[in-house]
């Protein structure tokens, strides 16, 4: 992962206006228009890595590197390139763009039967245990990378854990993950205890 200062400061503002603004009062539309950018630079950074990486999934090649000419610079890793394994990535089909209406009524109609059924407590209780656990993974996944970028070198080892199927039935280990994860999700979870 590249070093990148403009991200690095996004995400400071992001957390420093959601500390500052529990602590004193930032005028809204200050707070709004510094969140905003911080969010969309962040998410456009990262957008524009996924794409890359996307197309080189497809087998497209990467845009050639000029040298002081403007000529195209020849490389002489180009095979050993093409060897390595191209990572599959999934992307949002047409097919599952239609399901979305059914899954949001289905969503929409079990949120009327659980206020129906059960008390105004009950429900508050469910939804804010699915959000904080949807906090959590929010967290861990911004907090870890974040760490890695920061952090010591140890935090960028991976790790593989194994789930405990066989490997013919369950294929290969799917948990994969970084030392700054296990960091990012305890602060998630320290977080999210101290805050329900």
């Amino acid at each position: 992962m590249s070093y990148n200062p403009l991200l690095l400061l996004s995400y400071a503002g992001i957390a420093g206006l959601w500390v500052g603004a529990q602590v004193i009062d930032i005028p809204y539309v200050v707070n709004l228009m510094l969140l905003v950018t911080s969010i969309l630079y962040a998410a456009c950074h990262w957008s524009l890595t996924l794409r890359e990486e996307q197309a080189l999934a497809r087998g497209e090649s990467p845009p050639k590197e000029k040298d002081e000419n403007g000529n195209d610079k020849e490389s002489d890793d180009d095979d050993e390139e093409e060897e390595e394994e191209r990572p599959q990535y999934e992307t949002l089909t047409s097919k599952d763009a239609m399901q979305f209406p059914l899954l949001g009524s289905a969503s929409l109609f079990g949120l009327y039967c659980a206020f129906k059924f059960f008390d105004k407590e009950t429900v508050n209780l469910i939804i804010s245990v699915y959000f904080s656990l949807v906090g959590v993974a929010a967290l861990t996944a911004t907090l870890g990378p974040t760490l890695e970028s920061v952090g010591p070198k140890f935090l960028a080892k991976e790790i593989r854990m194994k789930h405990f199927l066989p490997e013919s039935i369950g294929g290969k280990s799917p948990w994969v993950f970084n030392v700054s994860d296990i960091f990012a999700l305890m602060a998630g979870i320290a977080f999210n205890v101290a805050y329900f």
